[in-house]
């Protein structure tokens, strides 16, 4: 069990440690402070780490805090993974995407109930940080094979169907509106002719 969890440990530290050598506006920022410092950033970054955390749970603007947290990174990865050549990372980022529009709509529902719960806004942001990490079996690809695929693929057929529904009904919502606005015009236009017609007699018959 011991040797389980140190192997565990040691390869979080070393895909951590190699994400923090690729070159990027971060680890260029992190070089500064490890030349200056003389401290390495791996510490640098767990202490930031710490300090996110304990500001999670009593500082001012949590909220936007773990927003931003759960946005920035996976963003500028998913803007990578659309420039690169490679499928896999491209389903990574969908997949947390997916995750966290869920979750988002969830917690619109539950946020009465969710208020509630002691530190939750470091308690979603350590979720976020879970669903975003850079191993095989993380939280996105757990809660999407586990919960989301399978409710999707059970009610895909009526959920297509709906759109179709809706879609069709837009349509001919939309088509509607546009031969009203342009019977309205028509009918603008014939006003604005007749009211010409008027005038220009009224002229004929006074000039008379």
């Amino acid at each position: 069990m011991a040797s389980t969890t140190s192997g565990t440990a040691d390869g979080w530290k070393a895909k951590l440690n190699k994400a923090l050598q690729e070159k990027n506006f971060f680890t260029d920022l992190l070089q500064k402070i490890e030349d200056k410092t003389g401290v390495r950033r791996m510490y640098i970054v767990i202490a930031l780490a710490a300090f996110l955390g304990i500001y999670l749970m009593v500082g001012y603007g949590a909220q936007f805090v773990c927003n931003f947290v759960g946005f920035l990174y996976p963003a500028y990865a998913s803007v990578k993974a659309i420039e690169s050549s490679q499928k896999e990372d491209d389903t990574q980022w969908l997949t947390y995407w997916v995750v966290y529009s869920f979750f988002a709509l969830v917690e619109f529902f539950a946020d009465i109930f969710l208020f509630w719960i002691p530190f939750y806004w470091f308690l979603k942001c350590v979720f976020l940080v879970w669903c975003m990490a850079p191993i095989a079996s993380n939280g996105s690809q757990m809660i999407y094979h586990r919960l989301i695929k399978p409710i999707v693929l059970k009610y895909q057929n009526k959920i297509d169907s709906a759109i179709d529904k809706a879609a069709d009904r837009l349509q001919e919502v939309f088509g509607k509106a546009k031969q009203k606005v342009g019977d309205f015009a028509e009918d603008i236009g014939r006003g604005a002719a007749n009211d010409a017609i008027r005038k220009r007699m009224a002229d004929v018959t006074k000039d008379e």
